[in-house]
């Protein structure tokens, strides 16, 4: 019977450990489909030779000696559609990638294209075949015999440490517990089962265990085949990563920069439980698990774990974690306030706060927002809560929103209370009247400020009447204490202030909205408006530019519909999208809305402030929050995301009835503009377990990165309806490329206990998908063309001029940029690598090639020159031809690209501050051009996109020419490591030249 193989981790079927079970598996063979050139396939039966010399097939019509391919002419194994012939249009749709592998062979380079069943298969075909390559010069040992290796010398000295009595056996028991305390997030049931197994085919039953049974149980247990395959990738021994596996594996995979063989050891000595391995410098399996489960490499960029944004803006620039009901424990209408939803909020680095003042029974101010009377909190206890807790989280400011529903004598004692328990805290100097806007959280640090209605300048009383918001209303009537009713002629609500609470406002000045254009000629900066969700909603939808211009210099806070009588969340993105800086939430409720405003906070050192996108904050900018497009100027991205396992996974809440069987699948949401919301699942994971195998590739476009955010929801698939699982939500900004694992967290955020997902992730440019491989008579006909981003008439002859100028100097920077994007994608698919990989890799894999055969043609990197050459000695095979013919072109138009940037940069920097020049003088022109009504916008929106194109496409162009540099200085650092680089000495040119980068700290 042809057997197959799984890495699941059920306990009848069979488990890939280690390169031995792998070349096991290889020698019993299994079918393949071989795909020929015309893109048919034709199944086959595969299998390894006997001396592990050949792979041979069977049935073939060629004789049998040459229906194989002998290990030592293998160049190359490649996972994935890596070949022309696999990623042809009349294959690519029929199997998934993870399911097809070639074996690139010969003094010709041919490639064997074959496609299995499954991941798994794909796994230990590639895992044994790169282990006989690399040892195809010696004859391999057979599988499991030879020397212990440095995994089983350091679990037999475990084992012998428990072994109390020096018996040669411990309990079984025992056993468990030493397992469970080396995987702290595996079943005890499940240890128990797998040695009930054990004893059971060994014949060995009995209340202990030996040492043999216990080694080979925590190899079954503890080796996570997709790290272990991993390993053998990098591994230079197929065992361990010695110090320069590691460091290969930390550059080129994890995206580090400036990593040192010192870092590399201090790896080691931290992760490897081996006292062998830490003393030699080797990086065994269990160390490399350890390492890729630990914090230092994990999935959160660590530089945004502290402040990491500049925090010198005016406030207006930037979002502000907002609470609405922060006292509420549970629903708007039953909820119970309780004092310690305020530690909550201040601990999560809410920065907004919303207290509704009320009449309370004894003479004295209370805040509670639930129907029961009996469970108001005194004001006097808030204000002391908060000025104990206002700063534990971030030193960044405090805004207090104060809602005024109690009589002017109470309001009296609450400023006084303000005043005397908050004290130097308080803000009250008042607005500067030559600004144009807010001071900076940074000039605020460590100030609460009050955000309430202020009397009138010409009112000299102890009191007076002002407008009064609606936010409040809904519960008073509820409360039974609206003893106003609204005045005749719909206009707004009055009700009466005291002179000691409005003299507390200075920043942030309550006033009601009339329309922007009102807002543009009257409101000063120091004035915000409170907007209802329905009623920003309708802002956000049908005139979402004017809602981004009023919010790049006034504050405006949306709270939620008071038809949300159940404490619901309203969608952040849909009002951070238009700039609105304060979103009320509701943090009590948890579900995907709290997730996101959660996670989007986290990105700044969780201080409760994000600095919003440029191009939302610029003051002459075009950007439209209903894009269904990329934006201008902003450089579109793609997130290729590999979901790979899952670990320990929990039950969901309230499963007990449907039993153990857990079907978990990956679902991975983009948030963001419209543009780029976006969700892709993964497969259903049958009978997995805790720890099921997805092996899945999924991809998004990304538009605005800044405004992204990523969110893993693991569900439970279920005929009846999908259970919730896990969570885990992060800023597309946040995220660090390479292997990581996804730390998952419950329903309310918290985290789960060893719960995590491994992932893969990579992040390029849009054009970074490369050129579409068309086939056929309608592939030759058409030819994709080239798209050039424009500049739009104004309508205004003197304007348009300036910025006509700007026509040939766009082209010229596509051109300069788009030539290097096709050149270097052309040159990785012929490497048999993806978009997503960098330019050291590339290099390597070419190195791979001419270092695997004893007849290897002679390729070498020129070092010497700034741009080097690769240059052939003697005849070279057609596909190696091709690989030189596409660098060749690759550093050609690096070089152009890195030559002329500065030059057109510059044509379009000054083309851009020409146009700038007009925006004072804008509104007299139109007048004097009698621009009105929709041609006076259109020409607006016209000068903003202008504008916008110009400093976009220039910050697009230094950047090309950036990572020109930094492609490079990639090529002659591998080019040193890998042995093929000659006349190299030192660092080269480009490596001063780069930009520098930051080195990620511990």
């Amino acid at each position: 019977k042809k057997k197959t193989v799984s890495f699941s981790t059920m306990p009848n079927d069979r488990k890939i450990n280690s390169t031995a079970a792998c070349i096991s598996f290889m020698l019993e063979g299994c079918e393949l489909k071989k795909v020929r050139s015309n893109s048919r396939m034709y199944s086959r039966f595969f299998v390894l030779d006997a001396d592990m010399r050949s792979v041979r097939w069977e049935p073939s019509k060629k004789d049998s000696e040459k229906a194989k391919i002998e290990i030592k002419s293998v160049k190359e194994v490649r996972v994935g559609k890596k070949t022309p012939i696999l990623r042809s249009n009349g294959l690519s749709d029929q199997f998934p990638d993870e399911c097809a592998f070639s074996i690139i062979y010969g003094d010709n380079y041919e490639s064997l294209d074959l496609v299995a069943s499954s991941a798994d298969v794909v796994s230990a075909w590639v895992m044994g075949l790169r282990y006989l390559v690399s040892y195809g010069k010696h004859t391999p040992e057979a599988p499991g015999t030879g020397h212990p290796s440095l995994r089983t010398s350091w679990i037999s000295s475990v084992f012998d440490l428990a072994d109390l009595e020096k018996s040669g056996r411990i309990p079984v028991s025992r056993a468990v517990q030493l397992i469970k305390a080396l995987n702290p997030g595996m079943k005890t049931s499940t240890i128990e089962l797998k040695f009930k197994e054990l004893q059971k085919a060994s014949e060995r039953p009995g209340a202990e265990v030996a040492c043999d049974l216990f080694v080979e149980a925590y190899c079954e247990l503890c080796t996570r085949p997709e790290i272990f395959f991993l390993l053998v990738q990098f591994s230079s021994n197929k065992e361990y990563l010695a110090l320069k596996d590691l460091l290969m594996f930390l550059e080129v995979e994890q995206g580090m920069e400036g990593v040192t063989e010192e870092k590399c050891l201090e790896i080691v000595g931290k992760y490897e439980p081996s006292k062998e391995g830490r003393e030699k410098g080797y990086l065994a399996i269990d160390g490399f698990t350890r390492y890729l489960l630990s914090a230092d490499c994990s999935i959160f960029d660590p530089q945004h774990r502290k402040v990491c944004q500049d925090m010198a803006q005016p406030l207006s620039h930037y979002y502000i974690s907002s609470a609405h009901s922060a006292c509420l424990l549970e629903d708007n209408f039953w909820g119970r306030s309780d004092i310690s939803g305020y530690i909550s909020a201040l601990g999560l680095g809410c920065r907004s706060i919303e207290l509704v003042l009320w009449d309370g029974p004894e003479g004295e101010p209370v805040v509670y927002t639930s129907p029961s009377a009996a469970s108001c909190v005194p004001f006097r206890a808030v204000v002391g809560l908060i000025d104990q807790h206002a700063f534990t989280a971030s030193a960044y400011p405090l805004i207090l929103c104060l809602v005024v529903r109690c009589s002017a004598p109470q309001q009296r004692l609450a400023a006084q209370c303000l005043r005397k328990t908050l004290g130097e805290k308080l803000y009250l100097e008042p607005p500067n009247p030559t600004a144009s806007y807010l001071p900076s959280p940074e000039q605020l640090k460590g100030r609460i400020l009050i955000k309430g209605k202020k009397l009138p300048p010409g009112c000299e009383d102890s009191e007076g009447e002002v407008s009064d918001e609606e936010e409040g209303w809904e519960l008073a009537r509820r409360l039974g204490q609206e003893d106003q009713e609204a005045p005749e002629g719909g206009g707004p609500r009055r009700v009466r202030l005291s002179r000691e609470l409005s003299e507390l406002v200075s920043l942030c000045q309550a006033v009601p909205f009339q329309d922007f254009e009102s807002s543009r000629r009257g409101q000063r900066y120091w004035e915000m408006c409170s907007f209802s969700e329905v009623e920003a909603g309708r802002f956000a939808n049908e005139c979402p530019a004017e809602l981004v211009s009023y919010n790049k210099r006034f504050l405006s806070r949306v709270y939620p519909s008071p038809m949300r009588i159940d404490a619901s969340n309203m969608n952040p993105q849909d009002f951070w999208k238009c700039g609105c800086q304060m979103v009320a939430m509701n943090y009590q409720t948890p579900g995907l809305m709290m997730d996101l405003n959660a996670g989007w906070f986290r990105q700044n050192g969780a201080c409760g402030y994000v600095l919003r996108p440029a191009i939302m904050r610029e003051e002459v900018s075009y950007f439209s929050a209903n894009a269904k497009d990329s934006l201008p100027g902003v450089p579109a991205q793609l997130l290729h995301l590999k979901v790979i396992s899952g670990q320990n996974l929990p039950k969901p809440k309230g499963s007990g009835a449907k039993g153990e069987v857990v079907e978990p699948y990956v679902c991975a949401e983009i948030h963001g503009i419209p543009a780029d919301c976006a969700e892709h699942r993964t497969k259903t994971a049958l009978q997995s377990g805790d720890n099921p195998v997805f092996d899945e590739s999924l991809e998004f476009q990304i538009n605005l990165p800044e405004l992204a955010v990523l969110r893993f929801v693991v569900l439970d698939d279920d005929y009846i309806g999908d259970e919730f699982i896990a969570q885990y939500t992060i800023p597309f900004e946040c995220l660090q490329p390479g292997y990581r694992h996804v730390p998952l967290q419950s329903l309310a955020g918290e985290p789960l206990p060893h719960a995590t997902l491994f992932v893969h992730v990579a992040i390029t440019d849009r054009r970074g998908g490369g050129k579409g491989h068309r086939r056929g008579l309608a592939g030759r006909r058409g030819r994709r063309v080239r798209e050039y981003t424009s500049t739009k008439a104004t309508g205004i002859k003197a304007i348009d001029e300036v910025f006509r100028t700007a026509t040939q100097p766009l082209r010229e920077a596509t051109d300069l940029r788009e030539n290097v994007q096709n050149a270097l994608v052309s040159f990785k698919e012929l490497c048999g690598l993806t978009p997503a990989a960098n330019m050291k890799q590339c290099i390597l894999t070419v190195a791979t090639w001419l270092l695997h055969s004893d007849s290897a043609p002679s390729v070498t990197l020129n070092l010497a020159e700034q741009y080097p050459p690769m240059e052939a000695q003697g005849p070279i095979p057609d596909l190696l031809r091709k690989v030189l013919t596409a660098y060749e072109t690759m550093i050609q138009t690096s070089r152009t690209l890195i030559e002329s940037a500065d030059a057109v940069y510059g044509k379009l920097i000054q083309a851009q501050q020409a146009g700038m020049d007009f925006h004072k003088e804008l509104h007299r022109i139109e007048a004097k051009e009698g621009l009105r009504g929709r041609k006076l916008q259109k020409a607006l929106e016209s000068f903003a996109w202008n504008i916008t194109v110009l400093k976009g496409q220039a910050d697009l162009l230094k950047h090309a020419k950036a990572e020109a540099l930094d492609n490079l200085w990639q090529i002659h650092n591998a080019g040193q490591s890998c042995g093929i680089g000659r006349n190299g000495s030192a660092s080269p040119e480009p490596s001063r030249l780069r930009a520098p980068l930051e080195p990620i700290p511990e």
